[in-house]
């Protein structure tokens, strides 16, 4: 089996030796970089499935790094932050991030995390049809097919590349159709308590939904003002 790429980027050299060995010996193969520039190029060449970005680089930091990314790929990205540093979570967000980790941490934990963010994540091939029937878990609508059992989405017959946590919130909502959620709510069934009050978070992950899964005229992602957001369908759900 193909040991899956891991791309360290951090401008401490002890810390990243530390955590490509906790890497190594789970079986990935690992690639450090010291600093953005660096990163930027070695992702195109190394072509990770995940990147643990250190926020404070030399030169471009891990917010501009983890930009320039997303402008191509939704690779898994899980940022590195030193207690004590500036680290607003939900810029990193809105910049593409799927985790973070506070620094220092533990090695079972750092494992842990790179394991979750990469189980959730499946990317899916680009400009690919599909023509046969889901299988799995999924919910479909009119030209709308989200998969959690392979982390695939479908729209339009075209296979739409997101991060875990916005494909969990979109079928989160698209399974309970026309059933208002509260932020609070959303937050608890999708981030869990680690997350709970920050509520810019699921405001952030609809605006990117929005971005990529415009309004059908048979279903919407709705905002109830005041209140919180629903998966509104004039459709019934497919079976």
């Amino acid at each position: 089996m193909k040991k899956q790429k891991i791309l360290i980027v951090d401008d401490d050299a002890n810390i990243a030796e530390l955590i490509s060995l906790y890497l190594t010996k789970e079986c990935f193969d690992t690639q450090i970089v010291y600093d953005g520039e660096a990163a930027i190029k070695e992702f195109g060449t190394y072509q990770p499935n995940l990147v643990l970005l250190d926020l404070m680089l030399p030169g471009i930091d891990g917010y501009e790094v983890c930009r320039e990314i997303r402008k191509t790929s939704s690779v898994p990205i899980i940022m590195l932050s030193a207690k004590g540093e500036i680290f607003d979570k939900v810029l990193g967000l809105e910049l593409g991030a799927d985790d973070y980790i506070i620094k220092p941490f533990d090695s079972k934990e750092l494992v842990a995390r790179v394991r979750a963010v990469l189980r959730r994540f499946n990317p899916a091939p680009g400009n690919t049809r599909e023509e046969s029937a889901p299988s799995g878990e999924y919910v479909a609508y009119p030209d709308l097919i989200i998969n959690i059992s392979n982390y695939s989405v479908q729209y339009y017959g075209e296979n739409i590349e997101m991060p875990p946590k916005e494909l969990e919130l979109l079928y989160f909502l698209a399974s309970n159709p026309n059933q208002v959620f509260t932020r609070e709510q959303l937050l608890d069934h999708i981030w869990g308590y680690e997350y709970f009050g920050d509520t810019r978070t699921v405001d952030v992950h609809i605006k990117r939904l929005r971005e990529k899964i415009k309004d059908h005229t048979d279903w919407s992602l709705s905002t109830v003002w005041g209140i919180g957001y629903k998966f509104e369908t004039k459709a019934p759900k497919k079976l």
